[in-house]
């Protein structure tokens, strides 16, 4: 495969359009094994944040009428493109953020997943029709699109967690501005090409970038026309966020930093539990959620846990 760069966008895309930022500042995206610049791409400021919610605004009417059907169809045609081109994605992948090529291969199986299930699942969202309990009416419960989100991405899988977070999403009739992390933008905007080439309409998908994500942030949280918000992130960021997401009562998705034991019975092969801690600790250069930071012997062997075997389990879907 070649080592050169796809075309990757460098702008904001807004409103379906690819623009720079209203300051016309920049920030340089480099390839943290060499330090070379990858690109440079445009710094966002608040007022464009507000640019990219009043697309979102504007196009949620027409995407939450848009047809279950339809919709789910656009998450399959995204799912197609991306086994098509995870060539490119693979290499953006480890270029920008350091990731082996071999796992960068693996995370598009994994993030490819979020546009597959979600695409089935965009026409089987269902309600619920029945007597009350008193008998003498009936209710009725349906399902309705939230309204435009905020996606906030992390930088350590720049890929699955931007599918993970806009597949269910659009699934749902709902608009979205994400903001992916500064040290490995180029792949949301990669694949953010890729979604308008499946047929999303222009203002469903709205992507800034920008070195200062506090005053933007702040700036979306607290318009009222915002109605979700989705981080993964470190706690203390989560935690200021959701104290800014209480103001307008917004609903919120939180994945924040975790602490992971990991234990070790006293039946088990300990040549196997070494080669499975030092993948679990090691894997994405760490930078997960999930990394082993406990290592424990266990005096009892109850049926319920894992033991440590020949073939230790992988890390579970939907960590990050």
């Amino acid at each position: 495969m070649s080592t050169s760069l796809p075309a990757v966008p460098t702008g904001l895309f807004i409103a379906g359009e690819w623009r720079p930022a209203a300051s016309g500042r920049e920030l340089a995206v480099s390839d943290p094994a060499t330090d070379d610049v990858l690109a440079h791409i445009a710094d966002a400021g608040a007022e464009d944040g507000v640019a990219a919610l009043d697309a979102a605004v504007a196009a949620a009417e027409d995407w939450a009428a848009t047809a279950p059907r339809r919709r789910g169809e656009i998450l399959q045609r995204a799912f197609a493109l991306l086994q098509e081109r995870k060539d490119d994605f693979a290499l953006v992948m480890t270029r920008e953020m350091g990731k082996p090529l071999a796992e960068a291969y693996g995370e598009i199986t994994y993030g490819g997943e979020f546009l597959r299930w979600f695409a089935e699942e965009a026409p089987r969202i269902s309600g619920r029709y029945g007597d009350n309990p008193a008998g003498t009416g009936r209710i009725v419960v349906s399902r309705r699109p939230v309204g435009p989100c905020y996606l906030i991405t992390p930088w350590n899988f720049p890929l699955a967690m931007a599918t993970r977070k806009i597949a269910p999403a659009l699934a749902a009739g709902c608009t979205v501005v994400v903001k992916p992390a500064e040290l490995t933008p180029l792949t949301t905007l990669l694949f953010t090409a890729l979604l308008t080439e499946s047929g999303v309409p222009a203002g469903v998908v709205n992507v800034v970038t920008t070195s200062e994500p506090g005053p933007l942030s702040t700036r979306l949280i607290g318009d009222r026309r915002l109605r979700k918000l989705s981080f993964t992130g470190s706690t203390p960021v989560g935690r200021r966020l959701l104290a800014q997401a209480a103001d307008n009562v917004l609903r919120t998705s939180m994945e924040l930093g975790g602490n992971a034991p990991f234990l070790v019975f006293a039946d088990a092969d300990l040549d196997a539990a070494v080669d499975g801690a030092m993948a679990a600790k090691f894997r994405r250069r760490s930078s997960r959620s999930t990394p082993r930071t406990r290592p424990s012997p266990w005096p009892t062997t109850p049926s319920t846990a894992w033991r440590a075997t020949s073939t230790p389990p992988t890390s579970p879907v939907g960590t990050a």
